[in-house]
């Protein structure tokens, strides 16, 4: 809890500067604040900003804050930043079948390219740290249960709001576009052992709020509630978004939350 200048940690009263140390330490290893580099002033501001204070809102714990910020720098397709995030991920306990779930997870919401080139970073990544790929297959699905699995998962949480959506398109088209949905997102990717469903969801509201779309956003927001992540998670997690995406993207998906809360 962010008290002035004071960040209150357990029973010691630690600053802002004291709490992204240790977290900076904890996530890459180095030091931070160190006025080394043509821009210490830029990094200053940021490092106490992210490591410092959005750090200790919420209760989520530093994996889950390494899967959100992983899930948007591959979205952005910042691919410096992606690579430095994934080490610090590793660094804090978030696993090789982890951390390809996540970037997985993008594809049916940024689609394949931009998610290949966030693979490539990734697959560097485990390279450079000696991680044997391909890793272990996570499939849990095949060409004749897709589609039945798939809607398992969608119907009780988003129901068939997408074939009513979709529902008058030309040679009723619609009804393919809901059964792809069905088939790729929930089918393909929602199906798959690696992530939970609660952590799946969360990952996808960090996707929609990195790309600010309101309307789509307001309806995961519903589901991560129908699949248990609380209101508190969910506001943390957005604001964890913040520094990364800016404060408009950020500020809209929580008004967004307050008006289906």
């Amino acid at each position: 809890m962010l008290l002035g200048n004071t960040v209150q940690a357990g029973d010691n009263n630690m600053t802002r500067v004291d709490i992204c140390k240790k977290n900076y330490k904890a996530l890459f290893g180095g030091e931070a604040l160190t006025d080394n580099g043509n821009d210490a002033e830029m990094m200053a501001i940021l490092q106490k900003y992210i490591f410092g204070e959005v750090f200790t809102i919420g209760e989520i714990d530093n994996k889950t804050r390494e899967m959100v910020t992983v899930t948007i720098l591959a979205v952005e397709q910042t691919l410096p930043q992606l690579k430095a995030h994934i080490n610090a991920a590793l660094n804090v306990g978030v696993t090789p079948i982890e951390l390809r779930e996540v970037i997985y997870q993008c594809a049916p919401f940024i689609g394949f390219p931009k998610t290949l080139n966030a693979l490539g970073v990734l697959n560097e990544v485990f390279k450079e740290r000696g991680i044997k790929t391909p890793l272990e297959s996570q499939v849990t699905v095949d060409e004749e249960n897709r589609f039945e699995k798939g809607l398992a998962i969608q119907a009780p949480i988003y129901g068939d709001e997408i074939k009513q959506a979709m529902a008058g398109l030309p040679d009723n088209m619609g009804d393919d576009v809901a059964k792809l949905l069905t088939e790729v997102c929930f089918g393909d990717f929602y199906t798959r052992k690696g992530l939970d469903i609660k952590t799946r969801e969360l990952i996808v509201l960090s996707i929609l709020v990195t790309t600010g779309d309101s309307d789509t956003l307001k309806s995961h927001i519903k589901g991560n509630l129908k699949v248990g992540n609380s209101e508190k998670d969910i506001t943390a997690v957005i604001i964890q978004c913040m520094p990364y995406t800016g404060f408009p993207n950020a500020l809209k998906a929580l008004k967004a939350l307050k008006e289906v809360i």
